[in-house]
């Protein structure tokens, strides 16, 4: 096989393409060229590299007809039947928009609502694990939040234990709820999605922020949601709901509540009102 001498400026591509390359098979083949390229024969260069004579002639007969480009290694495994490009570019246009408007129910993106769009668009059945492998080749990272610090209860099989008897004795004379308050803001809380490397997404906010607060009581028997509304997050709030939840079960002997740790839920007005 007669190799074509390649110039200075050549080499210098050659062994850049080495240095640059993560693929071990392109890296031998573009170190065989070079070997030749420096007198060396086909035989003292397959003991060198510990590669058959054949397969060195045939790496330089792709070298002479494609050049650098001749070198590089196919891509492995099966051949794609899905309309990889297609799908591809309908993926990218999706993280342009908000799911809401496209008409679902979530502020942010993930696999598995990505992988429904795009099995709507096309007819097929695309799986989330197969959009997650695709996602990383198209320049998407996923941006967590920040983990945050988790102390366990000491006391927690303690109120389980009393939790699971009040809803033992749930009825109509002592009706059970679960009670919590809630934060509405009017500006949007923003977490993270995929998107474009190096290409943040921008969300246009109302500008001043206003909050209103709610506190709601789900009855664990009937399911029935009661609610009260305040421009401030105090015990007066928490009080509003007690007082909701007397009027609206006036025939109970005892309402039990199940609440979480909060302030307002112990403070000393609150107290003051239980007795």
């Amino acid at each position: 096989m007669i190799l074509t001498l390649p110039t200075r400026s050549e080499r210098r591509r050659i062994q850049k393409k080495m240095h640059k390359t993560r693929d071990k098979d392109e890296c031998r083949r573009l170190n065989a060229i070079l070997l030749l390229a420096s007198g060396r024969t086909v035989t003292e260069v397959s003991g060198l590299i510990a590669a058959a004579r054949s397969s060195i002639n045939r790496w330089v007969s792709w070298y002479t007809e494609c050049g650098i480009e001749g070198l590089e290694s196919s891509t492995r495994g099966r051949s794609c039947v899905l309309p990889f490009q297609q799908i591809t570019s309908v993926i990218k246009l999706l993280l342009q928009f908000s799911p809401q408007e496209l008409g679902y129910q979530r502020s942010r993106w993930s696999t598995k609502l990505i992988a429904l769009e795009i099995n709507r668009l096309f007819s097929l059945q695309v799986y989330s694990s197969t959009i997650r492998r695709w996602l990383p080749k198209l320049g998407v990272v996923w941006r967590r939040a920040a983990p945050t610090l988790h102390i366990k209860d000491p006391h927690k099989d303690e109120k389980l234990a009393e939790i699971k008897a009040a809803l033992k004795r749930c009825n109509i004379n002592h009706p059970v709820f679960y009670e919590d308050e809630v934060d509405i803001h009017l500006n949007l809380k923003i977490g993270a999605e995929w998107m474009h490397k190096g290409h943040q997404k921008r969300v246009t906010t109302p500008g001043q922020n206003s909050k209103r607060y709610l506190a709601g009581a789900l009855h664990t028997g009937t399911g029935k949601v009661s609610y009260v509304a305040s421009s401030s997050k105090d015990s007066m709030l928490f009080l509003s709901m007690l007082k909701l939840l007397k009027r609206q079960y006036r025939r109970a002997q005892t309402i039990t509540l199940i609440i979480d740790n909060y302030i307002i839920h112990k403070s000393k007005k609150t107290q003051a009102w239980l007795k």
